[in-house]
């Protein structure tokens, strides 16, 4: 049997302002869109880790590297990493990719700032929105925090790739630890532009994809938000997922058993979350 060419990735490049923003999107050209966003450190790739659930259902899968990330161009000059600037690009993907039509935004911890930033000034763009270990907890990041993201920074840019694992692997919970070491270097080593990263680094945990959570509250849009448990995943606190879907006024929560590997890190059951998601009444009449 020939491959269905619709599960092909179809590379595709944007124009950000003054950098290109690389991407594929996946599945059938006029599907219901869903659009990827990643975290700090990861590529389009880690969202649905590869899962091809999505457009196998037939929804047109849209994933891209953020500025400075993956196969994406560094932030242009005069430029940097706010989530202002982050969600421009998410805008400018939307443009180009979903026609001005309403898409499912999807993203992890710094995809799920993002889009939440973006869904806040311009709701109709949002069908719904998936949102996978949002940290944000409305307060100004503590300076241990910071420390720590700086010494990831340093790291990468004096010692590349084994830089930054030396100064991950700190307090790593010992059963998770060889899992949390190979993820990050395969992250990585998927960059072209680790500085690009490294600055990332330093410049996205000091700014605030919006004022505090109070605003989720009106952010009337459905919302699937995705917790894991803080034994494996503390970076990204259980309690404050919890806290995000019970402020959005149509948030739902959900979230693996205790003990098991993260929902986030699954790619196959989290693309079928996704998916049930974008399947619900509320969700496809906004698409």
């Amino acid at each position: 049997m020939s491959p269905d060419p619709a599960l092909e990735p179809r590379p595709f490049t944007v124009a950000g302002d003054g950098h290109a923003i690389e991407g594929a999107s996946t599945g059938p050209a006029d599907g219901a869109a869903v659009v990827l966003a990643h975290g700090l450190t990861a590529t389009r790739e880690v969202v649905v880790h590869g899962s091809r659930m999505l457009p196998r259902k037939g929804f047109r899968t849209i994933a891209f590297d953020a500025r400075g990330h993956g196969d994406s161009d560094p932030a242009p000059e005069g430029g940097g990493y706010s989530f202002a600037e982050l969600a421009d690009d998410l805008r400018a993907v939307l443009d180009a990719e979903a026609a001005g039509r309403p898409a499912v935004l999807a993203g992890h911890s710094m995809g799920a700032h993002t889009l939440s930033a973006l869904a806040l000034s311009e709701p109709e763009r949002a069908a719904g929105l998936v949102l996978i270990g949002p940290a944000y907890d409305g307060s100004e990041p503590a300076e241990a925090s910071l420390a720590y993201w700086d010494a990831l920074a340093a790291g990468l840019s004096t010692g590349g790739v084994e830089g930054f694992l030396a100064a991950y692997d700190r307090d790593l919970a010992p059963e998770w630890r060889e899992t949390l070491l190979r993820i990050a270097r395969q992250r990585l080593e998927r960059h072209r532009h680790p500085d690009a990263v490294a600055r990332a680094l330093r410049e996205v945990p000091r700014s605030r994809p919006f004022g505090g959570l109070a605003d989720l509250e009106t952010l009337d849009v459905p919302a699937l938000v995705v917790a894991s448990h803080d034994e494996a995943d503390p970076g990204h606190p259980y309690e404050v997922a919890a806290e995000w879907a019970r402020r959005l006024p149509r948030g739902t929560l959900i979230s693996e058993d205790p003990g098991e590997s993260p929902l986030a890190w699954q790619g196959g059951r989290l693309s079928r979350e996704i998916a049930a998601f974008c399947e619900t009444a509320e969700v496809a009449e906004r698409l």
